[in-house]
């Protein structure tokens, strides 16, 4: 059995898939299984993989189709289906540096511990700059949350232990929505565990105007109930209490979208909420501004 999956969730990414899998391609290890999470595409998506898996000798693809859940839907498939030691998510529009899973497996082989949830990496831009801030050095014992707590900053590349990530929630699913943080896991797997910090690119990323991290605005109000219930978890699990003021504001926001009357009753922290009301009513109405020609 291979060590590591690497999982894309795709939704009609036909036109850019390819990079990933040309990538995977030129891997120095082929230590890995690839699990392609099909969710709900309606482009040539299933023709180009079977292409693939009919001709790959390289490394294992697996592809599996569902009727479109979002992101966060996708990531609850390759959770159910991944059945190797590690498992890391590539994005449909990105992929990995020739050497990426070499340095995983290599790095995980001589350096794993149960006390350990995995690793977490570098993400680069396609010009090979470092998003964000790098770690201090490699093999920093840190959480996730702790990282950014401490001033740590850009997006990063976690590979987890599947049967840490296994043991907690999935993500959950609200009827005429797509989209819940996928750092409500994280977050989770923060109180338990640590990661280890590898000071190496794991993967080479680009931000896109159709990807949901350039919408943010048109999210909240799409799906309010998903940002309800990430911001009611967070307002216990986060590291710190500005943190955790933020989260409230947040929650306040997406209630009065959702226009819930009972979103202080039903708030794990109540005065936290009731103190946040004045400045969520000010980011609601932010909201309502940027998405004014959207909705």
């Amino acid at each position: 059995m291979a060590t590591l999956t690497i999982f894309t969730p795709t939704y009609n990414r036909a036109h850019t898939l390819h990079l990933g899998y040309e990538a995977l391609k030129k891997q120095t290890c082929k230590d890995f299984v690839w699990l392609i999470v099909d969710d709900g595409s309606t482009d040539n998506t299933r023709e180009l993989v079977q292409g693939w898996m009919n001709h790959e000798k390289g490394f294992k693809i697996r592809y599996v189709y569902q009727e479109n859940q979002g992101m966060h839907g996708a990531h609850n498939t390759a959770y159910r289906l991944i059945d190797t030691e590690l498992n890391t998510c590539i994005d449909s529009d990105d992929y990995m540096p020739d050497d990426a899973v070499e340095k995983i497996v290599t790095f995980w082989e001589k350096n794993k511990s149960d006390d350990l949830a995995g690793i977490i990496g570098l993400d680069s831009d396609f010009d090979g700059n470092i998003i964000g801030t790098k770690f201090a050095n490699s093999k920093l014992r840190i959480t996730l949350n702790g990282f950014y707590a401490r001033g740590g900053k850009g997006d990063k590349k976690l590979v987890y232990r599947t049967d840490v990530i296994k043991k907690y929630p999935e993500y959950p699913l609200f009827e005429g929505e797509k989209y819940v943080s996928l750092g409500y896991k994280y977050e989770l797997i923060d109180q338990d565990y640590e990661l280890l910090t590898l000071n190496e690119t794991l993967a080479r990323v680009e931000y896109r105007t159709d990807g949901s991290s350039m919408n943010m605005y048109r999210q909240y109000v799409k799906n309010p109930k998903g940002f309800a219930f990430i911001r009611k978890s967070s307002m216990v699990l986060a590291p710190t209490r500005k943190r955790r003021f933020i989260e409230a504001i947040h929650y306040v926001s997406s209630s009065i979208i959702l226009k819930n009357k009972s979103f202080i009753k039903e708030s794990p922290s109540k005065w936290l909420t009731t103190c946040a009301i004045p400045f969520g009513t000010v980011l609601y109405a932010l909201i309502m501004f940027k998405t004014r020609n959207i909705r």
